[in-house]
């Protein structure tokens, strides 16, 4: 068992910058959000290395799990964000408000991209989130895969009740595991979600008691090792084209899935 807040497999980091630490076992990859004195609080420069630890995944790599260290998740955005000087180095929000469109998208397009990857076919991501997850911190827990949460987690999403809107990939997701009506009231009102409630509406796949959120996560992540590899990139491409799709257009790519799944089992793949 994985004693509270250690790190899963044990290795050197390959990464540890601006509160991010990415370290490898083999077949598992686990970034710790690693600034528990500010709860983990985000930043730019946080995202830039969350996007960096993304793109140094080795391929070996199968499952990628995002743990933070201390009594929260993530709080969210770092409140230095909201005044005028802004973090060191950063235009300010107030800057980026006066700049050009183009600037100000492109800016938020490269803060996307450390929520981005996580759900890529050839992985499947795993967040173990306990305490605060709030706003940003709520919506890097909906980018990955899966979800355990502890006992004591608490979801917000608290942009709306500061005049701004979740911009961090998170309103896909979230509409996708709870439904409009339900993901509108949650972000429009700010209100918390507890643990009971987050694996009733299927927030989290599985709420565990705080002292066994790292041994549960390990043992999913061994789970889903067992199957073959191409079989649930397969299986995952599947299930992320469903929205997209519909009935018989899934039931084409069911079986074109399947035939190259065949083939490679035969040995005639390419």
């Amino acid at each position: 068992m994985v004693s509270p807040g250690s790190e899963l497999g044990g290795s050197a980091p390959v990464l540890d910058k601006d509160g991010v630490r990415l370290t490898v076992d083999e077949a598992v990859a686990t970034v710790t959000l690693a600034n528990p004195a500010k709860r983990n609080a985000q930043s730019p420069a946080l995202w830039r290395a969350l996007a960096e630890a993304g793109r140094m995944l080795p391929g070996s790599v199968r499952v990628v799990v995002l743990r933070g260290e201390g009594k929260s998740f993530s709080a969210g955005l770092d409140r230095q964000a909201f005044t005028p000087e802004g973090f060191d180095g950063e235009p300010s929000f107030i800057d980026l408000a006066r700049g050009d469109d183009d600037v100000l998208d492109a800016t938020i397009a490269e803060y996307q991209e450390a929520f981005t990857w996580w759900r890529r076919s050839d992985i499947v991501s795993i967040a173990a989130v306990q305490g605060h997850a709030i706003g940003a911190g709520f919506q890097l827990a909906l980018a990955c895969d899966l979800r355990i949460a502890a006992d004591d987690v608490q979801f917000a999403m608290r942009e709306t009740s500061l005049g701004l809107v979740p911009d961090l990939t998170g309103t896909h997701p979230l509409v996708g595991l709870v439904g409009y009506a339900r993901a509108l009231e949650i972000c429009a009102t700010g209100r918390f979600v507890h643990a009971p409630e987050a694996e009733r509406v299927g927030l989290a796949n599985l709420v565990v008691p705080a002292d066994q959120l790292d041994a549960s996560v390990s043992d999913l992540a061994a789970a889903l090792l067992t199957a073959p590899r191409d079989a649930v990139i397969e299986t995952k491409a599947l299930l992320q084209g469903v929205v997209g799709r519909t009935y018989e257009e899934q039931r084409t790519a069911e079986r074109a899935a399947q035939g190259r799944r065949l083939r490679d089992l035969a040995g005639l793949g390419d």
